[in-house]
């Protein structure tokens, strides 16, 4: 492979997501060619070897070139890698669906397949509003999100996120919201204690819900974790008193897993910390060890019992589907995901790892420049700042993003700043001595960006 030949075809053919392509001129910003992985490392042309310290974005799970998943995908192409979804049926996705909701084991009960995390939001919008027409409520149409919320980049999931960058522009088309304060502990828009708050943003959603309650259909959250938002997160109480109020109100809580479920947050739905079951919940990402397009939305058989009627006028059916609607391949993947994380016994595998990164943290603390650290299970956060007592955050024309980036690649992890953050979502496997590296690394990045001169 000609290295050259292969980024400028690479250029001059692809447009590339989240990205100004004119910055590609840029010698820094020129793609990396990734030829393999296995675990926890990516490996690129030149024989550079990275921790995957973001999980590939926020997918992978099992490490990279895992062996079963890499058999399981051979299997089942021998048997039927596609089929169509309407009238047919095949095993992979019977035995997904049975195991899920079988994990599961509450009053969700009802699976609802498309391929990827922005749809799997936009099928529970749509569910959720025809439901409350179902119902005898077409008014209820609009739905409540919070502020920092990112869920997807298709129109509706766009509608209801909440990051001016990647959603103002659209606004002309969007369909309207009511936007409600996000639970943001370090920038508390309530001026709260951390640790005596009682959660009082959530004034912010009853308020409107006292005002419009006969106008809204929902309210869609990321439980306790904000992701794209710059890891924004918050106690599982939120959720918990959330709950009360949208039975108080009759409002359907819709649950964005796509980022924190199968096991990111030590549990296999996040929403699992606060006790409470939501009506929906959307997941995809890890559902698939971060091999194959695929996502879930998952119901209520409440909700699910409001579409099952003779409906000859099709005044009932749910019209929404894709032509990977429940892929064969994908979901032989996801069964086996499934199989591997049980067999791994995986919360008590991941509890040593989650208490070293804590341990690992630390060393962060003291820095100069580091403002706030936030861990959520495996989901790390180290927010920067230019001033700690003001809480002054850096700017975007200041870069420090990007030029920790850089320096983590010299040394040999893939660091993705989030905002003013880094922060670490790795695959599962990482053992204690790679989370240990791994810190170092960034801790190092960081100081040659920001020398500090109070080092613990």
């Amino acid at each position: 492979m000609n290295k050259q030949q292969f980024i400028e075809d690479d250029l001059k053919y692809i447009w590339r997501p989240f990205t100004q392509m004119k910055s590609l001129e840029d010698e820094s910003n020129k793609p990396i060619i990734i030829t393999k992985g296995k675990g926890i490392y990516l490996e690129d042309i030149d024989g550079n070897k990275y921790i995957d310290a973001v999980s590939s974005w926020w997918v992978n799970t099992l490490g990279h070139s895992n062996d079963r998943i890499n058999k399981t995908i051979y299997e089942q192409a021998q048997k039927i890698e596609h089929v169509i979804f309407a009238g047919f049926t095949h095993k992979p996705v019977v035995e997904f669906s049975k195991k899920i909701i079988k994990m599961i084991n509450n009053k969700l009960t009802k699976v609802f397949f498309s391929d990827n995390g922005s749809t799997a939001v936009e099928v529970a919008l749509k569910m959720a509003y025809q439901y409350q027409v179902l119902k005898g409520h077409p008014e209820k149409r609009k739905f409540i999100a919070l502020k920092n919320s990112y869920h997807g980049d298709t129109l509706g999931a766009v509608s209801v996120g909440g990051i001016d960058m990647y959603h103002k522009l659209y606004k002309p088309l969007l369909f309207e919201i009511k936007q409600a304060e996000s639970p943001y502990c370090y920038r508390c828009p309530m001026n709260c204690n951390k640790e005596t708050c009682n959660c009082e943003c959530l004034e912010s959603v009853e308020n409107i819900l006292k005002e419009e309650a006969d106008k809204i259909a929902g309210i869609i959250i990321e439980p306790l974790v904000q992701a794209a938002g710059g890891m924004i997160m918050y106690p599982p109480k939120y959720i918990t008193k959330l709950r009360a109020i949208c039975d108080k109100y009759n409002i359907l809580l819709i649950d964005d897993e796509v980022a924190m479920g199968f096991y990111r947050t030590g549990k296999l739905f996040a929403y699992e910390h606060a006790g409470i079951v939501p009506d929906i919940i959307c997941a995809a990402k890890g559902i698939t060890a971060g091999y194959m397009p695929l996502s879930v939305t998952i119901t209520t058989d409440e909700i699910f019992n409001a579409f099952y009627d003779d409906d000859t006028d099709g005044y009932k059916t749910f019209y929404h589907g894709h032509s990977y609607t429940a892929y064969p391949l994908a979901l032989a993947v996801a069964l086996e995901n499934l199989k591997i994380l049980e067999e791994m016994n995986i919360e008590e595998y991941l509890k040593p790892k989650i208490a070293k990164f804590s341990k690992e943290l630390e060393k962060f603390r003291n820095h100069k420049n580091v403002g706030d650290i936030r861990q959520t299970g495996m989901v790390c956060a180290v927010e920067l700042v230019k001033d700690k007592n003001t809480k002054e955050p850096f700017s975007y024309e200041d870069g420090i993003g990007k030029k920790i980036y850089l320096e983590g690649l010299k040394l040999g992890a893939i660091l993705r700043p989030m905002w003013n953050c880094i922060y670490f979502i790795t695959p599962y496997i990482i053992t204690e001595k790679e989370i240990e590296k791994l810190t170092d690394i960034a801790y190092e990045a960081l100081n040659r960006v920001l020398p500090d001169n109070c080092k613990m």
